[in-house]
């Protein structure tokens, strides 16, 4: 069998992305069980078929869709710049940027993911190894934004305690409009932060 053509392989690439973003918006617009292949197709615009050709099953198309989701994820962590400020401002500066690694849409399908995950063994297996892979790249990002050692037990309960924070803000948001009351809570918990690093505030 003769090798793909150069485009028609950007071809391939480019369909199979497209259908792993429209699973990613479909499931964080409208929910793990609502996002069956023919919505997913629908929404990147090609047809049944070519859905299936790329991934035969829903099965493989979730796995892919997650790993994709994960990828995503960790980038955007990994994009987030250290402050360059020094003290209680650059611990609040941390807190701020980590709360925006968890936003939009992709938390919002993570968030779908978990429930599904919570119920379905095989989601769960898929899931598990993916969220403790970006639970730990989050753990170290907290660690290089507060400028912190990892290797103390009190800075790595204090970053454990501001990433579940950031997860519960981000969940609070999913149903209102929360912005006023989370960045008052924002703030506090910098505050507090800051002293409990030693930082004057």
């Amino acid at each position: 069998m003769p090798p793909l053509s150069e485009p028609k392989q950007d071809r391939s690439r480019a369909t199979r992305l497209r259908l792993l973003e429209a699973t990613v918006h479909c499931v964080a617009s409208m929910g793990w069980t609502a996002s069956t292949n023919a919505t997913i197709a629908d929404a990147a615009g090609i047809s049944r078929g070519a859905l299936q050709h790329h991934f035969p099953t829903r099965e493989s198309l979730v796995v892919a869709a997650l790993e994709y989701m994960f990828d995503k994820r960790t980038s955007l962590v990994l994009a987030v710049p250290v402050p360059e400020a020094t003290g209680a401002q650059r611990v609040h500066s941390a807190v701020e940027a980590l709360v925006e690694v968890y936003s939009g849409d992709l938390f919002r399908a993570a968030l779908q993911v978990w429930a599904a995950a919570s119920v379905d063994d095989r989601v769960r297996e898929a899931v598990m190894p993916l969220e403790r892979r970006f639970a730990q790249e989050a753990h170290r990002l907290a660690v290089r934004l507060l400028g912190e050692v990892d290797s103390d037990p009190d800075v790595r309960a204090l970053v454990q305690a501001t990433l579940d924070l950031c997860r519960g803000l981000a969940l609070a948001g999913v149903l209102t409009d929360d912005s006023t009351r989370r960045g008052y809570v924002v703030t506090a918990w910098a505050d507090q932060l800051a002293r409990g690093l030693g930082h004057a505030g």
